[in-house]
């Protein structure tokens, strides 16, 4: 089933998240997913599952994927809850970008794919027999989508239920859930949206043991599953990165090890990236840059996804051996892939404290949010992408970089101006990448790392 909402806010995570760990502990296996370019989400949802994050996105991946991926992803699960994106016809993309009715990578458009039915996480807040009127209107307003029931979130009082409920009979969609408003059950929040899990680990258990409570609670969970196994049979096969691979030209097994930032400080990636490292052969090792002084042992190669290393600055900059390690590894030509906060940890300094000084610039915060889709072309040869390669990607953060490329940028954005930093051995920038969309980047990345096996590592 799809979890949407007529707008954000309304309290999808919250339900969601909630759902999966109720129905988890119930015994059912479950797989989350997240419609869009989410990392934050995503990691609340696999403390929920148990299971590895997942993002079904039109736009990075392709629409020919989005059930493939979702195939994939839900693979031995019992159910699968997918929380929407913003409101559920709020499409990511100008309409002249891509064809159909202007909702391209909408949480309505993942749900048609999917042929999945839609709950409607409604805020009751500060009104009552309207939100009848708002509920019909979502459940005409689309053919391709199927609102099959509504959940109350936010509701102030067993009145205010019983007048909502009310309005809603004559609507034609159940009420499957009304839950209180709650200050008990909210995930502190920073400049990008929630704190990610990883950086408050138990706090975080313990909150989504709340929310499967106040969920289990509140909801049908029996008419929610009822209305899951109304879900039309998906027939496209499911996912498989070697396939990707070889038809992305990739046909010798990697060999070679490769180490990927993980940890509080680098919390963003894509779970589908390291599964087709390790499809190619490769052995992905993780470390964390606030805690581990050396590289793992026989590191070929380096990935430094996205994250938060502005809240870690210090703690990142403390670590010298580390950041010593991983400047003397780039300047013996191993593959580096370093996307957003990797581009900050490889910069001269992070708000003035030092970092790696691979890439020669500096970071700062500032008060604006970069956020949104990008198309870019390859502006030089990289070791994930040849020059004039056309990809579409992502930026999402609050800081920028003094230069903000070099000579020659990584990436030309579509729209004008350039970003990062790229030589035949390393990529540094703003853009993050979903290589599922993109296979021909992990097959690039994986030939560059298994040309450095074997060579003497600094």
């Amino acid at each position: 089933m799809v979890i949407a909402a007529p707008a954000s806010g309304s309290g999808k995570t919250t339900v969601a998240t909630g759902l999966m760990a109720a129905l988890a502990a119930r015994g059912m296996v479950v797989s989350g997913h997240k419609a869009g370019p989410d990392y934050i989400d995503p990691g609340y949802h696999a403390l929920a599952t148990g299971r590895p994050p997942r993002n079904l996105d039109p736009v990075l991946c392709g629409e020919e994927r989005i059930v493939p991926l979702f195939r994939h992803g839900s693979a031995g699960a019992d159910i699968a809850v997918v929380e929407g994106v913003m409101g559920l016809f709020d499409g990511a993309v100008e309409p002249d970008d891509f064809p159909g009715p202007g909702d391209y990578a909408s949480t309505a458009h993942v749900a048609a794919l999917l042929g999945a039915p839609v709950i409607l996480v409604v805020d009751a807040a500060r009104t009552s027999r309207s939100v009848a009127a708002l509920v019909h209107g979502f459940r005409t307003y689309d053919p391709r989508v199927r609102v099959g029931g509504v959940i109350l979130n936010r509701v102030g009082s067993q009145r205010h239920e019983a007048l909502v409920r009310r309005a809603l009979a004559g609507c034609g969609v159940p009420v499957l859930g009304a839950i209180r408003r709650s200050d008990a059950v909210a995930a502190p929040s920073r400049h990008l949206g929630l704190v990610p899990a990883a950086e408050r680990a138990p706090q975080a258990r313990e909150g989504v043991a709340a929310l499967a409570a106040l969920v289990a609670s509140s909801c049908d969970l029996a008419a929610i599953v009822a209305l899951a196994q109304t879900a039309a049979p998906l027939s496209a096969p499911p996912w498989d990165p070697a396939a990707e691979l070889a038809r992305a030209g990739h046909a010798l097994p990697a060999r070679a090890h490769v180490a990927v930032a993980g940890g509080a400080a680098f919390t963003f990636s894509y779970t589908e990236n390291t599964e087709l490292l390790e499809a190619g052969g490769a052995e992905v090792v993780p470390f964390d840059p606030l805690r581990d002084e050396a590289l793992p042992e026989g590191s070929d190669a380096i990935v430094v996804g996205g994250g938060f290393p502005e809240v870690h600055a210090a703690t990142l900059s403390a670590n010298a051996p580390l950041r010593r390690r991983v400047a003397a590894l780039a300047r013996a030509g191993a593959p580096i892939v370093a996307e957003c906060a990797g581009l900050l940890y490889l910069a001269r300094s992070l708000d003035g404290a030092p970092m790696c000084g691979v890439v020669p610039a500096d970071a700062h915060m500032t008060e604006r949010l970069t956020l949104g889709y990008r198309t870019a072309v390859a502006a030089r040869d990289s070791v994930v992408a040849a020059g004039g390669t056309r990809v579409r990607g992502h930026e999402f953060h609050r800081t920028a970089l003094s230069p903000s490329h070099g000579a020659v940028p990584a990436w030309r954005w579509e729209n004008g101006g350039g970003d990062g930093f790229a030589n035949a051995a390393l990529i540094a920038s703003y853009l993050h990448l979903h290589w599922a969309g993109a296979p021909e980047c992990a097959t690039r990345f994986l030939r560059a790392a298994r040309l450095r096996t074997g060579r003497p590592r600094p």
